[in-house]
């Protein structure tokens, strides 16, 4: 396939480009893909050695930044192409995606080896994005284990919650830097999420962030920048949770009650300290 001799060379720093060169790890991208006929959306397709093999049981639509490259797999992949089994669509996924709500107009499944540069906000966009129904990505580790990290896990983040609001994230195994042309300074994951819904919330987005904001701080000191103190003492006494308690160690169900009491309008200390109290009462007889 690939008619391009130095990689190294050809590759474009602009664009984040590292070329994976190991079949065997094709193969078990290929292997992890939801079993069903849906069309697959690939992101970066770079010279098409993942394209080639996506295209032997799905039909696909590849979006490439890289004018270069586009030409190359307009030429590599003529037949696939006048058959509609490859649909390349040449320029900035993001941009096609601020003009659609979804990348393509019907279900599918998101499989791609991003760019590093760009990952974090391919996947969240996916999150939202009604039409996707799995994520299957090849990122920097870094990324994966954000994304696919469990409650008490240090590396449990606002991208973890969000994951979890919507499905369930999962690193499937290491990609080391030889398996790439030019090696990454990085070790790099493949990561599914397999998605229940989508969700597409900025407040909620931008409490996590006000949450996670300093993660070795107390929860409820991070909180306590946007929110009265009282209310959220209150709340942590109503859901049992425990004062000293950082980021990292709530569950997204807990964040999703944060939230939700927190930005209501009628939610007060006096309120729930009474429901509290109550609770106590009830217990005790």
């Amino acid at each position: 396939m690939n008619d391009i001799k130095n990689l190294a060379e050809f590759a474009d720093k602009k664009f984040g480009q590292n070329f994976l060169k190991n079949s065997a790890i094709v193969q078990q991208i290929i292997q992890a893909m939801p079993n069903d006929r849906l069309p697959v959306a690939e992101i970066g397709p770079g010279l098409g050695d993942l394209t080639k093999e996506l295209i032997n049981v799905r039909s696909v639509t590849a979006f490439e930044v890289d004018k270069r490259l586009c030409e190359h797999l307009r030429k590599s992949f003529d037949e696939p192409i006048r058959q509609k089994a490859l649909t390349i669509q040449c320029g900035d996924v993001l941009e096609h995606w601020g003009q659609n709500q979804s990348l393509l107009d019907k279900p599918y499944h998101l499989v791609a080896n991003l760019p590093y540069y760009i990952a974090t906000n391919i996947i969240l966009r996916a999150l939202k994005d009604s039409h996707c129904q799995s994520i299957l990505v090849m990122v920097q580790k870094e990324v994966a284990e954000k994304f696919s990290a469990q409650s008490g896990e240090r590396v449990f983040s606002a991208l973890s919650v969000l994951t979890q609001r919507v499905g369930y994230g999962e690193l499937l195994f290491d990609v080391g830097a030889e398996n790439f042309v030019p090696p990454p300074k990085v070790t790099s994951a493949t990561l599914l999420i397999k998605k229940q819904r989508s969700e597409d919330d900025p407040e909620f987005e931008d409490f996590l962030k006000v949450a996670f904001k300093q993660p070795r701080k107390k929860l409820s000191k991070n909180l306590a920048v946007r929110f009265e103190k009282d209310k959220i003492e209150a709340l942590f006494l109503q859901l049992d949770i425990e004062s000293n308690i950082r980021p990292h160690e709530a569950t997204t169900d807990i964040y999703c009650h944060l939230y939700n009491e927190l930005t209501k309008d009628n939610v007060n200390g006096r309120e729930i300290n009474i429901s509290r109290r109550n609770k106590s009462r009830n217990a005790q007889k």
